[in-house]
């Protein structure tokens, strides 16, 4: 009974480990320092694949500018894979501009500052959240 006992035990603490390690949450900072004025605010938004150019993001977050730069944490972040996509919305209408043939009119950045021709996606951007905080500095 005793041995059955133990291994009951051993069994509860090893989940309840599991548990509090799945709980564990991180930042992820994000510094912007080339921005064109300090017009307007920068947006930032949090996002995973199934968020990424399509909608809303996982989270969402506004910054003044001063000096060019911006700064935002994003706290509580549970581990996994994400990217961050961050614009100068220059006029403060809270949404991405574009000219008449769809390029947009405000500077843009995301995660891993990747040289793209064409549409962003989530393989160029993303980055993974594991056991530390994170700063990512994006370009514009």
């Amino acid at each position: 009974m005793k041995t059955l006992t133990l291994i009951v035990s051993l069994l509860l603490t090893c989940s309840f480990i599991q548990a509090q390690d799945s709980l564990k949450s991180y930042h992820i900072t994000v510094k912007i320092d080339n921005a064109l004025s300090d017009n307007g605010s920068m947006l930032f938004g949090l996002h995973n694949e199934s968020t990424f150019m399509k909608g809303k993001s996982l989270h969402n977050m506004k910054s003044a500018i001063t000096d060019g730069k911006a700064m935002v944490t994003f706290e509580n972040v549970t581990p996994g894979t994400y990217a961050v996509m961050v614009f100068h919305d220059a006029n403060n209408n809270e949404k991405m501009d574009f000219d008449t043939t769809g390029m947009p009119m405000e500077s843009y950045g995301m995660s891993n500052n990747p040289m793209l021709m064409g549409p962003p996606n989530f393989a160029d951007a993303k980055f993974v959240l594991e056991d530390e905080n994170l700063e990512l500095l994006i370009r514009l």
